[in-house]
């Protein structure tokens, strides 16, 4: 296909926002989208400047400001991309700590895309569907729970407690994308089992394509 994956992004964003969060630890890092999904752009752990998250912090805890720890943005991607909103405990970002004794911060850029939201709950189905002329392409999914107010009538509280479980996932990528139909049925049995006990649901999104634009 000529359709270039960042072409479709541009073309679909609709706004650009920026998240800051100071290392609290208490304070999770939330990333929401209004309209659209949640598409990651950069993230970026640790300090470039003297100014942001210094309130109050010894000049020490400032003066390293090429600090930065890498493999974040794929941890964050794959955490919040396709979603409608994500939270992040900084507990689970902060190792390994790439400058010791500086205060440092979480920073995300992302963009909002247009896109058809689905939810299924364990063992139902997910249905992708495109018009004439048009193909499936998925922009993210994930397997489990991260949510306790979805998916959550007739569970019992001990089955819907654990929202740190959630795996992203290509499966419904490999299956789906450029199709113009598709069914993927939401079980262990697809997708693995992130949390044993834990009732859990498929999440993505998806955008319609004309696979011969470009």
């Amino acid at each position: 296909t000529n359709v270039c994956f960042t072409e479709i992004l541009v073309i679909l964003a609709v706004s650009t926002e920026t998240v800051t969060t100071c290392v609290d630890y208490n304070n999770p890092h939330y990333l929401e989208c209004e309209n659209g999904v949640i598409n990651v752009k950069s993230v970026f752990y640790g300090r470039t400047n003297k100014v942001i998250c210094s309130e109050g912090r010894p000049p020490h805890q400032l003066s390293n400001t090429e600090c930065s720890q890498p493999g974040t943005v794929n941890f964050v991607k794959d955490r919040c991309n396709g979603r409608k909103s994500c939270e992040i405990s900084l507990n689970d970002i902060i190792n390994p700590d790439p400058c010791y004794g500086i205060y440092k911060y979480l920073q995300t850029n992302f963009t909002c895309v247009p896109a058809v939201h689905l939810i299924a709950c364990e063992h139902s189905y997910a249905h992708l569907t495109c018009g004439q002329g048009e193909a499936i392409f998925v922009l993210g999914a994930n397997y489990g729970r991260q949510d306790r107010n979805i998916c959550y009538v007739s569970r019992p509280p001990n089955q819907v407690q654990n929202v740190y479980c959630s795996n992203p996932t290509q499966i419904v990528a490999q299956r789906c994308s450029w199709e113009r139909n598709c069914t993927i049925y939401a079980s262990n049995l697809i997708f693995g089992d992130p949390c044993p006990g834990t009732f859990k649901y498929l999440e993505l999104s998806y955008v319609c394509l004309n696979p011969l634009a470009g």
